[in-house]
């Protein structure tokens, strides 16, 4: 028995392409393998540019002390009422695929609700559309999304560099680990 499997099989995200399609948002109960858990001051406020701004829906409440939030499947968000947050966004973020067709309607989505809240798109060096977004509880969120990969790229060139090659490209020795 092998300990590596195909991941593609469990993950919602969909194969990169300008005509991908996001996969429905996922309303079903599982045992969260990860999430991320977000203090706000104001729970309604989050919960609205977050619902509206970057296409989460709320799974479930606890009245004035936390909303569930998701979107696709293994992609939780829980807002947690609190005395206070961050001046500014820290560092460190959390990202959350989505498709090229939906980049830009998330980008004017969440302007619209905070005009300098922002910043890209930009095209990526591993081949991703990256749009970086502070939310009103200053935290740090990327929506990336998968462009279509042209071997002949720069790229592609850029992650054979680091030993990452695409299906039926000669693996060397990487090919006994698959």
């Amino acid at each position: 028995m092998s300990d590596y499997y195909d991941a593609f099989e469990m993950s919602p995200v969909p194969d990169p392409g300008p005509d991908a399609v996001a996969p429905e948002l996922f309303r079903g109960i599982y045992g969260m393998p990860a999430f991320v858990t977000i203090p706000t001051g104001d729970l309604a406020a989050s919960v609205d540019f977050w619902t509206r701004g970057l296409g989460f829906f709320e799974l479930f409440g606890i009245p004035g002390r936390l909303v569930h939030l998701r979107r696709w499947a293994f992609q939780d968000v829980l807002l947690v009422s609190a005395a206070s947050v961050p001046e500014e966004a820290p560092a460190m973020s959390v990202s959350f695929a989505c498709v090229l067709g939906q980049v830009d309607s998330l980008v004017e989505a969440c302007r619209a609700l905070r005009p300098d809240s922002v910043d890209g798109p930009r095209d990526t060096p591993w081949n991703t559309r990256d749009v970086t977004v502070i939310t009103p509880e200053n935290a740090r969120v990327v929506l990336t999304a998968a462009k279509p990969f042209d071997p002949a790229s720069q790229e592609a060139r850029n992650l054979a560099a680091i030993g990452i090659t695409p299906p039926g490209v000669d693996r060397g020795d990487n090919e006994a680990h698959a």
